[in-house]
């Protein structure tokens, strides 16, 4: 009953094998591949527009380079207290991006307030020299408490972003779980609202270790490509990143990985809902649940071989927490099964 992490599953069979097909004989380096030209092509298509791809190795990495492309002297890039560049990411973002700072911005449900971000962008006046300047946002997609950012939700911040001159990031780590709970494409959870960048994800959803960036605006893919190699992230046998995107994409395996995920968690917010000792924090609608319950009681599923992670308290968490009580964090994958849901199920009644 492994509920810990997405990260903890391994890679789908048809993605092993994607690699092993690819493992043999020459193809030329550096993402010049006939392979990887084709996954490039294939994002575009997803996208339904030309695209600039850039393969990294992390979700990490991605944020980074993504955070170093906009970065400006003295630049702030705006952020959900919650999310993951701010939490856990070890300052990478700014690390990488020469010295770009992250702010802070509340919302409930682990979603950025509109208004809240207006008035953190308004406290960095771009004429103030010893305040720094604006220089991007970002929302993360699904986020880091598995709620997922409405189209018309991503375009209230992109309407913030266009009236300040600010590129609009989406760390998209869990893309796809994001995706298909809102049964919509790509392209209308992106540019179609206003979104200009992407970290687009593919290891917690299968894949070995596949990450990339996706840019919409052609001219900064040159730039990009500088900021790629500087941060020692562009692979010479880049193709095996490509085989996995490749199997990734074919027949829609991506999505139907991401489907199952959600439908477990979907499961297990049924079989936690009917408990009587724990119950739902808020409710989930990607791939993570969030639940409350009493620490011995976590000790004691644990005990019986279910695996989970306490996690801190959102800021803007509205439920209570008695004594004893605290927050804990399932996720569920591809790999997980209904019978570990059910047997979970039935440990909690």
């Amino acid at each position: 009953m492994i509920f810990a992490s997405d990260n903890w599953a391994g890679a789908h069979p048809a993605i092993s094998a994607g690699l092993a097909a690819s493992a043999d004989g020459y193809a030329s380096a550096y993402g010049s591949s006939e392979l990887d030209k084709a996954v490039k092509e294939r994002f575009s298509a997803l996208f339904e527009r030309e695209v600039a791809v850039f393969f990294v190795a992390t979700g990490t990495a991605a944020n980074s380079l993504s955070m170093t492309l906009v970065s400006r002297p003295g630049g702030v890039a705006f952020a959900h207290r919650e999310a993951h560049m701010l939490q856990d990411e070890c300052g990478a973002p700014e690390y990488l991006s020469g010295g770009g700072r992250l702010h802070a911005v509340d919302g409930a449900l682990g979603k950025i307030d509109p208004v809240g971000l207006e008035r953190a962008i308004k406290q960095f006046d771009p004429a103030f020299l010893h305040g720094g300047r604006p220089m991007a946002i970002s929302i993360t997609q699904a986020t880091e408490i598995g709620t997922v950012y409405q189209p018309d939700e991503i375009a209230a911040i992109s309407a913030t972003a266009q009236h300040h001159g600010l590129p609009l990031h989406m760390d998209g780590a869990r893309f796809a779980n994001a995706l298909v709970a809102l049964e919509t494409t790509p392209a209308e959870m992106t540019w179609k609202r206003g979104v200009d960048l992407v970290s687009f994800g593919g290891t917690k959803n299968g894949c070995w270790c596949a990450e990339a960036i996706v840019l919409f605006d052609l001219e900064k893919a040159r730039e990009l490509a500088f900021v790629q190699k500087r941060a020692a992230q562009l692979f010479s046998k880049s193709r095996f990143v490509a085989a996995q995107f490749d199997a990734y994409f074919r027949g829609d395996l991506w999505l139907e990985t991401a489907r199952h995920a959600n439908r477990m968690t979907a499961r297990l917010a049924e079989r936690i809902g009917a408990a009587k000792s724990m119950r739902l924090a808020w409710k989930p609608e990607a791939n993570e649940l969030f639940t409350v319950m009493e620490s011995s009681t976590a000790e004691a599923l644990q005990a019986k071989g279910a695996v989970f992670y306490p996690w801190a308290t959102p800021s803007a968490f509205e439920g209570q927490l008695a004594e004893g009580e605290s927050l804990y964090r399932f996720v569920t994958s591809f790999r997980t099964t209904e019978d570990e849901v059910d047997r979970f199920g039935d440990l909690v009644g």
